[in-house]
């Protein structure tokens, strides 16, 4: 859809100015807690941390609070949280996947339900969109980087990374999902740490949508982030 870039396509984001929102703390917090508490808590040999602290840095968030969600991992009264997925469809038939950390999911699950109801979506069942997408590793550098096509070429093929794009934008490296950690860690060696690194779910088929069908997406997106449990969300809306 015009007016949107293609990075900004992949994944719905907030914008910086949200990160001072207590909310978006917390749940950069919950990632880092249990990242920490399922592995080392040395980022230096728990790929899942060191991406949880890359993402929590990238939002502002203070290293105080980075540190005391670390240490909360070793606290003896640190909530079990469960990864969930849920996927359904938005206004305009736009699939989307939801990703959470929740401690109860038989909360949770009614709650999204609800949102997407609310929305003019409908939650279906796991797996009803997935196949609609790729589970992928992205990376993303700034033009500002100051590399060319193929000088970034050269160290994306060194890292074995799958992908190059180059947009108006930057730079979009694609990895597969059990790659993505130590090709990011290899990029980072040589270029810095990216603006951005996730893994994400690309749609295989985009669906084009008008600006009043996006809107609403877009309605529905934030009321799903809103809520405490979600951490992630991701449209196929292009």
């Amino acid at each position: 859809m015009s007016g949107h870039s293609k990075w900004h396509n992949i994944q719905h984001k907030k914008g910086l100015a949200d990160a001072a929102r207590s909310g978006l703390f917390t749940k950069l917090a919950r990632e880092i807690t249990m990242a920490a508490k399922l592995g080392d808590k040395n980022p230096d040999n728990n790929p899942r941390l060191r991406l949880a602290i890359l993402q929590a840095r990238k939002n502002s968030m203070p290293n105080d609070n980075i540190k005391r969600a670390i240490d909360k991992a070793s606290g003896s009264n640190t909530e079990n949280y469960v990864a969930v997925r849920y996927e359904g469809y938005g206004p305009g038939a736009v699939p989307i996947i939801v990703e959470a950390l929740t401690d109860n999911p038989r909360r949770t699950v009614p709650e999204v339900r609800n949102i997407f109801s609310k929305h003019g979506g409908n939650m279906g069942e796991e797996g009803s969109v997935a196949f609609m997408f790729t589970r992928v590793g992205q990376i993303f550098y700034p033009a500002s980087i100051g590399k060319t096509e193929d000088e970034m070429m050269e160290i994306i093929m060194d890292a074995d990374a799958d992908n190059l794009e180059t947009t108006d934008e930057g730079f979009i490296i694609t990895t597969k999902p059990d790659d993505f950690m130590n090709v990011q860690k290899k990029i980072a060696d040589v270029l810095g740490e990216p603006e951005n690194a996730e893994l994400t779910w690309v749609p295989n088929m985009p669906v084009d949508v008008d600006e009043e069908t996006w809107d609403k997406v877009e309605r529905l997106v934030d009321a799903l982030d809103d809520n405490d449990d979600v951490q992630k969300v991701f449209t196929g809306a292009a």
